[in-house]
């Protein structure tokens, strides 16, 4: 094993094979896709889908970690941004980069072997889920959010990772996304949805799904099959745990009916 993976040795022997041969889908580039970027590269993963279309603005650089004021003067895809930041610390990674919606990229997409998705509005991460499941791809949600909910108290920031996979539930069947939510959001701003982002609890949720996915990867905790699916994060008091509704879903069938397999 390289010195640069000598101390990510507990993540087991497969580590060196996963590193080099898992081609890894990242979809949404801004406030948590670049944080799961730059991670992914620490690791030292080396072969990457990477899918955005959107350029950087100066409102993005509070939340997209590798862009700076030039990339704004310059008009810099956050695609561009990615790239760089991966080539920093893995010059010699194979990076398909795609300057598009998902939708127009789903046979790449398809050949990946685990997906993020960094996505913002709900109807768009349906539609990568279906995509992913299709495929048999492990899919990671990741996404936060800030809402006013009682006068006179402080925003409650909350957050979530969820991953689906083939025989597990889906975000359906998680109560996540649901009809009722995907025509609010559709009425309201249209496919993308509009929900705040902030760097440090991006940090967090981005940091949690790449643990969700190391083991998924390596199985290095030997307990893979017992791995939580769903977490909720609580910004104003710091907390990252199971989703209640996850721990419910234990005690039941999770075979997903959504998309039976």
């Amino acid at each position: 094993m390289s010195k640069v993976n000598n101390r990510q040795s507990f993540l087991g022997e497969k580590l060196d094979k996963v590193l080099g041969n898992c081609l890894v889908g990242v979809i949404g580039l801004g406030g948590g896709g670049s944080q799961v970027v730059q991670q992914l590269a620490h690791i030292g993963f080396r072969r990457y889908v990477l899918c955005d279309y959107d350029t950087i603005e100066g409102t993005n650089l509070n939340r997209t970690v590798g862009a700076t004021l030039l990339d704004v003067e310059n008009e810099s895809r956050k695609l561009v941004i990615a790239v760089r930041m991966i080539r920093t610390l893995q010059p010699d990674a194979e990076i398909q980069g795609i300057p598009k919606r998902f939708q127009e990229a789903a046979e790449d997409l398809k050949k990946c072997d685990v997906i993020f998705g960094c996505l913002d509005g709900l109807g768009n991460r349906d539609q990568l889920e279906r995509l992913a499941r299709s495929a048999n791809i492990p899919y990671i949600d990741i996404g936060m959010d800030v809402n006013a909910m009682i006068p006179g108290e402080p925003p409650r920031m909350s957050g979530q990772v969820i991953a689906s996979l083939t025989g597990h539930p889906c975000m359906r069947c998680y109560g996540y996304i649901n009809e009722k939510d995907l025509a609010k959001e559709h009425a309201a701003y249209g496919d993308a949805g509009i929900r705040p982002q902030v760097i440090w609890p991006n940090g967090v949720l981005s940091s949690t799904a790449i643990g969700v996915a190391l083991n998924l990867l390596t199985n290095w905790t030997i307990h893979v099959d017992k791995q939580i699916l769903y977490y909720e994060y609580d910004g104003n008091v710091g907390t990252v745990k199971p989703h209640l509704f996850y721990e419910r879903e234990l005690q039941r069938n999770t075979r997903c009916p959504h998309y039976p397999s």
